[in-house]
This record gives C-alpha cells, sequence and structure tokens, in this order.
C-alpha cells in the first residue's frame, strides 16, 4: 500500500450528521491528532470521492471548511497540503523565546527543569484551570540569554490535542519552539501582570525574594481543543514589551 493510500484508508467517517461534516471531522482529527503532520499532502477530491461515496460537492466543501478554519491550505497546481502552523512574534502574538534572545544580540540556551506526565496535581489544575482528568505534559525550563537567567517558564501541554508531546524529551527544541512547529493554533488568550518572585523563582532568575517580575499568561486552542497554557516570568528590571498598534489593531 503507497503512502497515498494509507492517508485515504485513514479517512474514517463516524455516521453522524451531514456527509461534508463528517468529512470535515475526520480530516480535522487526523491533523489536530498529529496523524497528518503540517506538510503532508490531503488526498485530491476524485481519490476521496471515490473512496468515501461522495460528491464532487460534498468533498469540496468539506475541503473549503477546513481551509476556512486554517487547517489546509489549497493550491490549484500543487494539491492541498496540511497548512503549517503561524509563528509570529509581536508582543501579543506567539513569542519564539530563542528568536527574542537572538534579537538581543545574545546567545541562547535553555534547559528542562522538571516534567510530569499525567493526570495534574490539584495545585497545577487550579493554577492552569485544568481538570483533574486531564491528560498533560507539566514542564519547567529556564531560558538563559548570555548566559544570564531570562526567563522562567512553567508549562502544560494537553496531550490528547498534541499526542506527540508524550514522546518528545525536548532536548534540542524548546517547548514553545517545538509546540509552533508541530501543532497548529487557532486562538489565543494573552495577560499580563506583575507579581513579586518568591524564594524559589528569584533563585533561579538570579534575583532577590520579592523583586517584581512581569508574567506573561498565554493559552492557546484549536478550535475547542486546548493546546497548551505557559507561565513566563520575567525579571521585571531587564524587561519591557512594546507593541504598536492603530484604531484597526497591531501594526
Amino acid at each position: 500500500m503507497t503512502m497515498s493510500e494509507t492517508r485515504l484508508d485513514a479517512v474514517r467517517l463516524d455516521g453522524a450528521g451531514p456527509l461534508y461534516d463528517q468529512i470535515r471531522r475526520a480530516i480535522r482529527d487526523l491533523i489536530l491528532g498529529g496523524a497528518w503532520t503540517p506538510g503532508t499532502a490531503v488526498p485530491p477530491e476524485h481519490a476521496l470521492m471515490e473512496q468515501l461515496g461522495a460528491s464532487r460537492m460534498t468533498v469540496h466543501r468539506a475541503l473549503v471548511q477546513l481551509a476556512r478554519e486554517g487547517l489546509i491550505t489549497r493550491r490549484r497546481r500543487s494539491g492541498t497540503i496540511v497548512a503549517s502552523p503561524p509563528a509570529s512574534h509581536a508582543m501579543l502574538d506567539i513569542l519564539s523565546i530563542p528568536d527574542e534572545v537572538r534579537r538581543l544580540g545574545q546567545a541562547y540556551a535553555f534547559d528542562v527543569l522538571s516534567r510530569r506526565d499525567g493526570r495534574p496535581t490539584a495545585e497545577v489544575a487550579l493554577r492552569f484551570g485544568l481538570k483533574r482528568s486531564d491528560n498533560i505534559v507539566h514542564l519547567g525550563a529556564l531560558h538563559r540569554s548570555g548566559g544570564c537567567p531570562h526567563v522562567l517558564e512553567e508549562r502544560v501541554i494537553h496531550l490528547a490535542t498534541v499526542p506527540a508531546a508524550a514522546q518528545e524529551r525536548f532536548a534540542a527544541t524548546p517547548p514553545g519552539d517545538w509546540l509552533l512547529q508541530n501543532s497548529l493554533w487557532s486562538q489565543a488568550e494573552h495577560a499580563i501582570s506583575a507579581v513579586a518572585a518568591d524564594s524559589a523563582e528569584a533563585q533561579l532568575l538570579a534575583i532577590a525574594p520579592g523583586e517584581p517580575c512581569l508574567l506573561v499568561e498565554r493559552r492557546t486552542w484549536n478550535q475547542d481543543a486546548p493546546v497548551t497554557a505557559v507561565r513566563l516570568l520575567y525579571p521585571g528590571t531587564r524587561h519591557r514589551f512594546v507593541g504598536r498598534f492603530g484604531p484597526y489593531g497591531q501594526v
């Protein structure tokens, strides 16, 4: 069986609702579940029609909706592929910490300080607004700029949405950048607040306990499925966030 035939065989309908929506959900689930990674060729319309017993209009409608959702990219000559995840670095968008450090002209490095897979503890569930039944990867990491602490990261990744995270060790690529490369997101929630570093945080960031810090909290979803939630703690005296915007958004 060829790779194209394998992908076609993976499109399984659930029998619930209109046929075009069954096709849309089947392909969506393959993408969100990580079976079809960015750049994967989506079977052509005629092959999906034959495999699924659907009309061209029905298959076309499903693919158009997936393109509107940002999950696939349709190209007239080269066919349809799974879309690459968005990666931008404006203040209220998804930040790449390595890029952030390199823009400062500094060498970047990071260490994963802790990891726990499975159900969240009561404390972690409360901090990130999780259900105790959620299956997650819970990570702690320290990012460095020019050898000095830059930002302290605490992150949860939802394994139901990003199952590949269970096998990833994050040895070469930090969690945030790995997610930009290996998952899709369609919505983000972003908040910045001022907090005082506790003794453990202060030690890791090489600052005095109680020193003011900027806490960046971000959550992302793909449609209604949660992808990740992260808390980024920056020493307040070393950082500021700048955004430029007009009456219709950022510029």
